[in-house]
């Protein structure tokens, strides 16, 4: 689902050029049709689930037969990635690049086939994403519920709800398992590194929180949600992404008895003198208390929530 940002940010780029050099159209066209066909791809391929408002990886087997692969995971989060917004005036000295668009989407609804962008009215922004508004609300719903993604620190990589329901797949004769592993991994699988199995990784805290903050761009106090989810606290999508990035942040902040999340049990080290302003950016961290986990070495990644607070603070008291 992730070349679909493949196609999206390019054919970004190549606008922004094409106002001031309009040859750069021609390659804008091209990187939209290209987005349009792979969110075609993402919602006619069977990877949508209408029954539990969520997106699946497909197992394809030689066959031909799909078995869906039902893990609430970071997978089905994706989608969300790929979002824009584009400037209809922007574009509107850009003759050529809307005559191409206005011309495929009106072959492909003619067609019906599926188009992603939506617009309110005439002459007003386009929204490019993947989902429809009601596809976006079933999957924020499971991503703002905290008995599955939303931690105290962020958004985990695999739902807590398979702590209790552990998703398992018979095919080929083997049997093959996932469950919600928060912090370490419990087999042996990746050298023992759980990698995506629950803990909270940054880079995709920080791809969600910027597209909600798009999608609040297009959308704006027209869509609100329980943030968190059945909890009756209705947010627009920008508080939501404020309220994520605090989350997120609060992994490194202090709290009333001077621990950090990120340092857990090694917080009377933390508490010298010497060390009290030490902060280790950990490769990610653990899906419930925060603690970080993995490597401390090569976690360039993990410097993003330098931007969550330059971008957001302002907005917290």
């Amino acid at each position: 689902m992730g070349c679909a940002g493949c196609a999206k940010n390019p054919a970004r780029i190549a606008l922004e050029i094409a106002v001031v050099d309009s040859s750069f159209e021609d390659v804008a066209t091209k990187f939209y049709e290209h987005y349009v066909l792979i969110a075609e791809s993402i919602n006619e391929a069977k990877l949508w689930d209408e029954h539990d408002g969520f997106f699946y990886d497909l197992l394809t087997m030689p066959n031909g037969e799909g078995i869906p692969l039902k893990v609430h995971s970071t997978v089905g989060l994706s989608v969300l990635f790929a979002v824009s917004i584009i400037d209809f005036k922007k574009i509107d000295k850009l003759k050529d690049f809307q005559k191409r668009v206005e011309y495929f989407k009106n072959y492909r609804i003619k067609a019906g086939k599926y188009m992603p962008n939506e617009q309110v009215r005439e002459g007003e922004n386009i929204l490019i994403s993947l989902v429809k508004k009601e596809k976006l609300i079933r999957i924020l719903q499971k991503l703002l519920d905290e008995s599955e993604f939303l931690s105290s620190g962020g958004i985990r990589a695999v739902s807590k709800y398979h702590e209790k329901n552990p998703y398992f797949l018979h095919v080929a004769g083997g049997t093959y398992s996932i469950s919600y592993d928060p912090g370490e991994s419990t087999s042996g699988m990746f050298g023992g590194n759980s990698n995506w199995r629950g803990p909270i990784w940054l880079p995709t805290n920080y791809l969600l929180i910027k597209a909600l903050k798009k999608y609040h761009q297009y959308y704006g106090d027209s869509l609100k949600l329980e943030y968190p989810t059945g909890s009756g606290n209705m947010l627009d999508l920008e508080r939501i992404s404020d309220a994520l990035a605090k989350r997120v942040v609060s992994i490194f902040e202090k709290d009333g008895q001077n621990n950090r999340p990120v340092h857990h049990s090694h917080a009377d080290f933390y508490h010298r003198p010497e060390n009290k302003e030490l902060l280790l950016f950990y490769e990610y961290f653990h899906g419930d208390s925060g603690r970080g986990v993995g490597a401390t070495h090569q976690t360039g990644w993990t410097a993003v929530v330098a931007e969550l607070i330059n971008d957001d603070a302002w907005e917290w008291e």
